[in-house]
């Protein structure tokens, strides 16, 4: 009997039916609708019955039933002869699954805190890459369990073939160990737990550039790559990079690559290698919403004890904040570093940077932004000219007048003609007196002395929208 014959409206209160099934419930109710649908089909009323107004019994709601008991209490109510020994009894099952409960999740996690402490001293079993579990290497393809995959179809199907075969045999014990095993719950845990490690898949594919595609349904193997070919993936795009940036296309494929590390569960150092790689080229395209996720994902990895460049993007985070003016989050994050982790000289360069704006100093926030390392000029380019109209507001408030070579030299421009070109853009380009010419009819920048007087209102009111326009792109 295939369920391409049945009726719309079986079909459809089977799908309902499905979808009110419980791990509790589960296997009483599949043996009832078997049965059902086998009666019907054996009479002929398959057609004729109102399946709209069928109902499963095992699907009704059980009077009294206590949603705290677990599956042992369901199927084995304790004995109890008075009411006032019903509350203590309620009570003591209670406690005792309540305790169950938490001894499974520690041994889950004192697990996993092993599993963690295996990779971080360097211990892998042999043909893992470094990246998976023992009980991994043989697994080459994904099998999601028959209970939580596959279509509606395939779900009919099974109904009337053999969704009850494991439960023919072995009592109501052989049941809860069917059920656990078929949604991935682990024994050891009493069935509290799901084993994620049986999901765990490992890549097949072997070309080395694979564009980006949003996941939308389960990954498949064929579509992965291992871990033999993102190394050498990695290898091919640095060397991309430097031939030709095309951040466009270099953007993707890291895409692609970190979504292949991350379906496989692969955290280790290259993990880390790949996500600072791709940060650094973000921030080198301005693509702050990209750097903010890679930023996040090292966060993360940084905190299982995986090594890295921690301190540098530690760095690369200050700036951010003072980019986005968070102020609650900067001090938070400041509180918690160490006066060892304070003297690295990046995250010293970022302290002062956070100082220097804190106090409106200026003239040492410019010194500084002159001298950043690494990829640091490239964030505080985001709020840098901001400050320096905030710089200026001060400077024309105090001053009559201001040599464009003295402002040049304060806010660390390149010269005068750059400071010049600032000034115009904004509107705030007048000069005390007319200046003379370098011989070819164009004025010298470098003789032109700023009127302070009459540009300040305009630099007051720029510097107050800039303070109110702050974005944050990609929250970390």
């Amino acid at each position: 009997m295939s369920a391409n014959n049945w009726p719309d409206s079986l079909k459809n209160w089977v799908t309902q039916c499905l979808q009110q099934m419980t791990v509790l419930n589960k296997a009483e109710a599949q043996a009832e609708l078997k049965e059902v649908i086998r009666a019907a089909h054996a009479d002929g009323s398959m057609w004729t019955i109102d399946w709209s107004k069928r109902k499963l019994k095992s699907l009704e709601p059980k009077p009294g039933f206590n949603k705290r008991k677990t599956m042992e209490s369901v199927a084995f109510p304790p004995a109890q002869t008075t009411k006032k020994a019903k509350k203590p009894a309620i009570a003591a099952t209670t406690v005792e699954s309540n305790a169950e409960r938490l001894a499974a999740r520690a041994r889950r996690f004192e697990r996993e805190h092993e599993i963690e402490r295996q990779k971080q001293a360097g211990y892998h079993p042999a043909t893992n890459h470094g990246y998976e579990y023992s009980r991994h290497v043989n697994r080459k393809t994904y099998s999601p369990p028959s209970s939580a995959g596959g279509s509606l179809q395939d779900r009919m199907e099974g109904l009337t073939t053999s969704y009850s075969s494991g439960f023919k045999s072995g009592g109501k014990g052989s049941r809860k160990k069917y059920l656990n095993s078929s949604v991935g719950y682990t024994e050891e845990d009493g069935g509290n737990s799901v084993d994620w490690d049986r999901f765990t898949i490992v890549g097949t594919k072997e070309s080395l550039f694979k564009n980006y595609l949003r996941l939308t349904s389960e990954p498949d193997p064929r579509d992965i790559r291992p871990y033999r070919i993102l190394t050498q993936t990695l290898v091919e795009l640095k060397k991309r990079w430097k031939q030709d940036p095309n951040y466009t296309w270099i953007c993707d494929q890291f895409k692609s690559l970190r979504q292949d590390l991350t379906v496989q569960r692969i955290k280790n150092e290259f993990t880390v290698e790949v996500y600072e790689i791709h940060a650094r080229m973000a921030l080198e395209a301005n693509d702050l919403v990209e750097y903010n996720q890679c930023q996040s994902a090292l966060r993360h990895l940084y905190d299982l004890g995986i090594k890295g460049h921690s301190e540098e993007f530690l760095a690369y985070r200050i700036l951010y904040l003072l980019h986005v003016r968070n102020r609650s989050d900067l001090n938070r994050l400041i509180s918690t570093l160490t006066p060892q982790v304070k003297n690295v000289p990046v995250v010293k360069h970022a302290l002062d940077v956070q100082r220097a704006m804190a106090t409106n100093n200026y003239h040492a926030l410019f010194t500084l932004y002159a001298a950043a390392p690494n990829m640091g000029p490239y964030l505080m380019d985001h709020f840098i000219e901001r400050e320096r109209l905030g710089a200026l507001c001060t400077m024309t408030k105090a001053y009559q007048t201001l040599p464009l070579t003295f402002i040049a030299k304060e806010l660390a421009f390149d010269d005068a003609s750059q400071a010049h070109s600032f000034l115009f853009n904004f509107g705030a380009a007048q000069y005390a007196t007319t200046q003379p010419n370098n011989g070819n009819g164009m004025s010298n920048d470098s003789a032109r002395v700023l009127a302070c007087k009459q540009v300040y209102p305009r630099l007051a009111q720029l510097y107050e929208e800039k303070s109110r326009r702050v974005t944050i792109q990609g929250a970390i």
